[in-house]
């Protein structure tokens, strides 16, 4: 029997991976409390996820493990501090799994964008300028050209700030005034300020590749062509392969530098004032629209399975003018960009003249995409908004739907 493959961590992204995994025969166990991905009927088994920062949580994946005789199977994380929770504990993991993700000494640099900044600079990559202020006096002096975007260092725990992609400040009142407020949330030392960088979806691009000590299996270029918000989208809504050999050069000489082994998405934004692609983030895990790359001729999730399992993989390289598509977030992102007149509604109807897959409908999967409208529906009746207009459900409300 093949082993199967344990996702921690669910939405989207596992939904992406849970369906080319099961594609192929291959067993998907999910542990989260995301009340869509466990829907797919690819998930074969459900566990409730208390969290990466839960005092069990690192116990909980262990017990699973044991308890249901996992021997070897492979252990994917899907959110940035589930990575960080199994990369620091990589040692004892892999006593009872394959474990997918890089050790914490190579995802520290992922993880924590002032380290991602610090590398890139030291490479002579170019990233936005950016500022690391301790106190409010240092925001008080900053020396800087506005607008600027405050963003968390790292993204931990759940509120407003880390669940937005950015906050703008347009003028100095404003940068002091939400400096103070995402201190309150995040910690005074937990922000970067970071200069704006003008344009949209349009001009994100990202590198996603599956990595083996620090050389390249398997590459795909996209461009974010748009996004929910649609200036600092925390999310993806219409994705297209494309090819631009200067986002995989530079993406390649980050993930060389750290002899990078596993998945990774590195995200840059183009900027026409000076013709450069400036370094954003670099992610140590799937990324949303991971199932792109099955239309694209680069399963990642299959192929990150068979690098853990010690299976051969061929290098594979993305074909250009595949799309994935978010559909319900994207309808609302075309719609503001139509009004802002940027997009046409005949160009937004080309987006489906493509190989198109989603974010949640599959013909051979459709329930989470039925689920999905009414889980919004409670999520705004529920929760509260952050600036980036996404509605997060109570963690009881969401615990209680998950059972």
């Amino acid at each position: 029997m093949k082993p199967g493959a344990l996702i921690v961590g669910g939405a989207h992204v596992s939904i992406g991976v849970a369906r080319s995994l099961g594609r192929r025969g291959i067993p998907v166990w999910l542990m989260a409390n995301h009340p869509i991905a466990k829907y797919s009927r690819y998930v074969e088994r459900n566990f409730d996820w208390p969290g990466a920062d839960h005092p069990q949580g690192l116990s909980s994946i262990i017990d699973v493990a044991t308890t249901y005789c996992l021997d070897r199977w492979v252990l994917i994380a899907t959110g940035d501090q589930d990575v960080r929770m199994i990369a620091e504990n990589r040692d004892l993991l892999s006593k009872y799994f394959r474990v997918a993700t890089a050790a914490w000494d190579v995802i520290k640099w992922t993880y924590d964008k002032r380290l991602t900044y610090q590398r890139a600079a030291e490479l002579g990559m170019d990233c936005p300028w950016s500022f690391h202020p301790d106190t409010l006096a240092d925001v008080k002096s900053l020396d800087c050209r506005f607008p600027v975007i405050l963003k968390p260092a790292v993204r931990e725990g759940s509120d407003e700030f880390t669940q937005a992609k950015a906050w703008r400040a347009d003028n100095r009142a404003s940068l002091m005034s939400l400096y103070v407020r995402a201190a309150a949330l995040v910690g005074s030392g937990n922000i970067i300020v970071q200069e704006w960088i003008p344009g949209s979806g349009e001009t994100q691009y990202s590198y996603a590749g599956l990595w083996d000590k620090g050389r390249p299996v398997a590459s795909l270029i996209a461009r974010r062509t748009r996004q929910h918000p649609i200036d600092f989208g925390r999310s993806s809504t219409f994705v297209e392969t494309v090819d631009r050999p200067e986002v995989e050069d530079l993406a390649s000489r980050f993930l060389a530098s750290i002899d990078y082994t596993g998945v990774a998405e590195v995200e840059f934004k183009y900027d026409a004032r000076d013709d450069r692609y400036k370094l954003l983030d670099v992610n140590g895990r799937f990324w949303t629209w991971n199932g792109l790359g099955s239309f694209a001729g680069v399963d990642f999730p299959y192929l990150a399975w068979r690098h853990a399992t010690g299976q051969s993989v061929e290098p594979l390289r993305s074909q250009p003018g595949c799309a994935w598509m978010h559909a319900s977030r994207d309808i609302v992102a075309a719609f503001q960009e139509m009004k802002r007149g940027t997009l046409t509604p005949g160009a937004y109807l080309k987006s489906f003249a493509r190989p198109l897959s989603f974010a949640n409908f599959a013909m051979d999967d459709p329930l989470p995409a039925l689920v999905e409208l009414p889980v919004a529906g409670l999520n705004r009746l529920f929760g509260g908004s952050d600036r980036g207009g996404r509605r997060a459900m109570p963690v009881g409300a969401r615990r209680r739907m998950a059972k």
